[in-house]
């Protein structure tokens, strides 16, 4: 399962990046207007940063295909032909995949909470569909099904689109689609610190310190003992 960044401060991108085996990152309308910048300053510095090779979801605002189309272009024109568009399964949405599709544009489908969106969007010729995992949730739905179950549906039917898992509330959502084998998931910064973050493990460890220096003298490790 990949394991990709669902926010745009660099900053954090930068620290997550230092310490993770981080894929890429992706990012929605919402949480590019909380960096109160440019949207296009605050993508490229994320591209620059990345390189060309990791991946960078970057989802179309307008609801009508035709502009979402020429959105597109503009996203691959500055960002780079690598770049994944994001475009929400609406009816203008489904449009908008296959025109891309044509051209051989990446295609992250978004904004999904149904099995059946997740569907046409991988036979339109989605490389992604991704469902709302704790939206879902609060539909009173329960979302780790869902993803299974589309993640089931594209191999049954032989489909190419991977499960772009989005929208985690906490860590155990992420290991319950890891175990299955889903393709990606893109979760936020507090919640990727979750996946290493146990008392017992601190503990643990500093246990092994204090013993160590103990007996080997404070500030000792296996470099200067």
């Amino acid at each position: 399962m990949k394991l990709i960044i669902d926010g745009a401060n660099l900053n954090v991108i930068k620290e997550l990046y230092r310490y993770f085996p981080i894929d890429g990152v992706t990012c929605n309308p919402t949480i590019l207007a909380h960096e109160k910048r440019n949207p296009y300053d605050v993508l490229m510095e994320i591209r620059d940063f990345i390189g060309p090779n990791d991946e960078l979801h970057v989802q179309v605002v307008s609801g009508d295909a035709d502009t979402m189309y020429e959105e597109a272009h503009m996203i691959r024109k500055r960002l780079g032909a690598g770049t994944y568009i994001k475009v929400p399964v609406t009816r203008e949405g489904m449009r908008v995949i296959k025109m891309l599709k044509k051209e051989g544009f990446p295609v992250t489908a978004t904004a999904i909470y149904t099995h059946m969106q997740a569907f046409l969007a991988a036979k339109a010729g989605a490389d992604y569909a991704a469902p709302y995992i704790n939206r879902i949730d609060n539909l009173g739905v329960d979302g780790i099904r869902e993803a299974r179950d589309i993640h089931d549906i594209f191999r049954n039917n032989h489909l190419a689109c991977e499960v772009l898992a989005a929208s985690f509330k906490n860590v155990q959502q992420a290991l319950e689609l890891a175990k299955y084998g889903i393709g990606a998931a893109t979760i936020s910064p507090d919640v990727i610190e979750g996946l290493v973050r146990i008392d017992a493990v601190d503990h643990a460890v500093s246990v092994f310190r204090k013993d160590f220096e103990a007996f080997c003298g404070e500030g000792a490790n296996m470099k200067n003992v």
